[in-house]
């Protein structure tokens, strides 16, 4: 059974999303501030969190953050603004996907629902011949979901692996922001969309790119992304 963490200080809110993923048969673990949420995190084996931005003790934001220095599971944020800034901090800092509130119960649970299979269940229709990519020491495995460069395992979200994933395997070719979103998220791009360039910045951060001249995820301004 999947046990998902849900924190946020307005108690009826998170009881409420917690009787809907109840009611879908998900363990769920519920906290009001940032300090119960790091101390269950370490105490339970977690498969997702759901983590609203405003917190009694400390920012929704840093509570991702933190929780990204040891876990790979995804993390959902609830914002209770609608401001581009706040999407663009949590995806940054490591978060999956977010929600604006007020939202309805049977999104969210479909947004985990969504995260959750992406965890999961790792396009097991592929050829086994191309399971495994490795251009100049940056190695991935679909098997395995591993990131290693030179030599060393990079710890990836799933999010920020299909992206990588999804580039690497159209080596050569310019993807656009669009095709790259709505071949990872499923989901019909918007032109003020800003997820894939936050998700892309926090790649470069974990691979060590350097600004002006990426190794590996080179931006053709204007079109899109490319792994040459």
């Amino acid at each position: 059974m999947s046990c998902i963490l849900v924190v946020d200080d307005e108690q009826e809110i998170a009881d409420l999303v917690a009787l809907y993923l109840r009611s879908e048969g998900y363990e769920v673990a519920v906290c009001c501030d940032g300090a119960a949420a790091l101390s269950c995190v370490e105490q339970k084996e977690l498969s997702l969190a759901v983590l609203d931005v405003m917190l009694p003790d400390i920012s929704g934001f840093t509570l991702c953050q933190r929780i990204r220095e040891k876990h790979l599971f995804p993390i959902i944020m609830l914002t209770a603004r609608g401001e581009d800034l706040d999407k663009i901090n949590g995806l940054t800092l490591g978060a999956d996907d977010y929600i604006t509130k007020p939202f309805q119960p049977l999104e969210l649970v479909a947004r985990v629902k969504t995260q959750l299979r992406r965890y999961t269940c790792y396009n097991t229709a592929e050829p086994r011949k191309s399971r495994e990519v490795d251009i100049r020491g940056l190695y991935l495995s679909a098997d395995s979901r591993k990131c290693v460069l030179y030599g060393r395992e990079i710890g990836l979200t799933p999010i920020e692996f299909d992206i990588l994933w999804y580039l690497c395997g159209n080596q050569g070719r310019v993807v656009s922001s669009e095709e790259l979103f709505e071949a990872v998220w499923k989901e019909r791009y918007l032109d003020s969309n800003n997820t894939v360039m936050a998700h892309i910045a926090r790649l470069r951060e974990k691979l060590q790119e350097p600004a002006r001249k990426p190794r590996f995820v080179r931006t053709v301004w204007g079109v899109g992304y490319t792994v040459e």
